[in-house]
């Protein structure tokens, strides 16, 4: 039996106001090219399907075509709500799905309701044991800490409460099989390294699971954290397909092939999917930026510019973009500068001898760089034009 183990789709979201539906499109084009080349049995999405609760009609389209494509490449779908999605939403027609193949677990009640699915042996024969595929959705605690009954509403007890029913379950049909399991859930486990574009689970890390709630399930397939990642060779992390942020940009996205058999979970390989367009994180002087041959990759890519130069270059952005025009982010970072730069705007002011340096210290405080001579010229004649108007009074 064969899984691809994904995650995090985010159908629906943008990147810094740029639409990435046709990109989504292009992940779903790859996926169902990994499920016909390498014989995947079951596709495990572990939660954040959607990107908000209630996603475009174009957006809810995608998801359809995207599963009806995978189960007509002769896979079925094993799918979990995350904290962007809508549970209920997501979960209608759960029962009316599973007849073609689509499995919904989205709901308290399906925690302990694996999907069933014979094993072979080695010779590829049908042997005494089963794979039993277990979805946990995302948990909030206020919500479901009493479903499940738990005093303390916290991360760790719900999720110990979940995974204590699939063990239950486990347990009472190991009685007549061998029972491998594969269980799904959308957390953030401790030792998940993160990324900008999660939302937190809570404040300061308080809802970090540990690990060793997993303990026992031949494979724990995760979603949140959008990094892919092994936190031990039994619990890993898929990534998000996309990079939904510039903190990731050195990711290299994919998904997990799991393949298991009667004996257990027997390997796991790494699948790779190709990114549309490259994310550039740059860094440095404007004038360097647009000179320098070694950021000529970057003129085709999305990118994140910090610079560095002691005083804000004007307009910026629009000569990055003169080189690079998919900026998307625009920072500064200012090296060295100048001493004034260095004090604070309250004591410049209180050192101010007339009114025109009070007007270039607010202009350089609010924009980060010195008038010119001309801006200068323009305040000395306002000044001037307010002091003629309050003398005719």
């Amino acid at each position: 039996m064969r899984l691809l183990h994904t995650s995090d789709w985010h159908l629906g979201r943008s990147f810094h106001g740029v639409g990435m539906l046709d990109a989504q499109r292009d992940f779903i084009d790859q996926l169902v090219r990994t499920v016909t080349e390498h014989g995947v049995d079951v596709v495990l999405v572990a939660g954040d399907v959607y990107d908000r609760a209630l996603p475009g009609v174009d957006v809810v389209r995608l998801l359809d075509d995207a599963l009806v494509r995978l189960t007509s490449a002769g896979a079925q779908v094993v799918l979990t709500s995350g904290n962007h999605d809508s549970a209920i939403r997501l979960g209608f027609a759960s029962r009316l799905l599973e007849r073609g193949g689509v499995h919904l677990r989205t709901r308290i009640e399906s925690l302990d309701q694996p999907l069933l699915l014979p094993l072979d042996d080695a010779d590829g024969n049908t042997a005494e044991a089963v794979l039993a595929i277990y979805g946990i959705p995302w948990l909030e605690p206020r919500l479901v800490a009493e479903q499940l009954g738990v005093d303390t509403a916290s991360h760790f007890e719900v999720t110990r409460a979940a995974t204590a029913m699939i063990r239950e379950d486990i347990e009472r049909r190991s009685a007549s099989a061998a029972v491998h399991s594969v269980v799904l859930a959308h957390t953030f486990a401790s030792g998940g390294i993160s990324s900008d574009s999660e939302r937190d689970l809570s404040i300061g890390g308080v809802g970090a699971v540990p690990l060793d709630l997993f303990d026992g399930f031949s494979y724990t397939a995760l979603g949140h954290l959008h990094g892919r990642q092994a936190l031990s060779p039994q619990v890993r992390y898929s990534g998000s397909p996309l990079a939904y942020s510039f903190s990731e940009a050195t990711h290299r996205k994919g998904g997990w092939l799991v393949d298991v058999d009667a004996e257990g979970v027997s390997s796991v390989q790494e699948v790779q999917w190709d990114a549309p367009r490259a994310l550039a994180v740059l860094r440095g002087p404007l004038e360097e930026l647009l000179e320098l041959p070694e950021h000529q990759w970057a003129e085709t890519a999305y990118c994140q510019v910090t610079l560095t130069d002691a005083q804000r270059p004007a307009r910026a952005m629009e000569r990055l973009r003169s080189r690079f025009p998919d900026t998307l982010v625009l920072s500064f970072d200012p090296v060295g500068g100048t001493p004034a730069a260095a004090s604070s705007y309250s004591s410049r002011l209180a050192e101010a001898p007339d009114d025109l340096s009070v007007c270039c210290g607010f202009l350089e405080h609010v924009r980060g760089r010195v008038p010119d001579d001309a801006e200068k010229a323009a305040l000395a004649a306002a000044l001037e034009n307010v002091r003629l108007l309050e003398g005719s009074r």
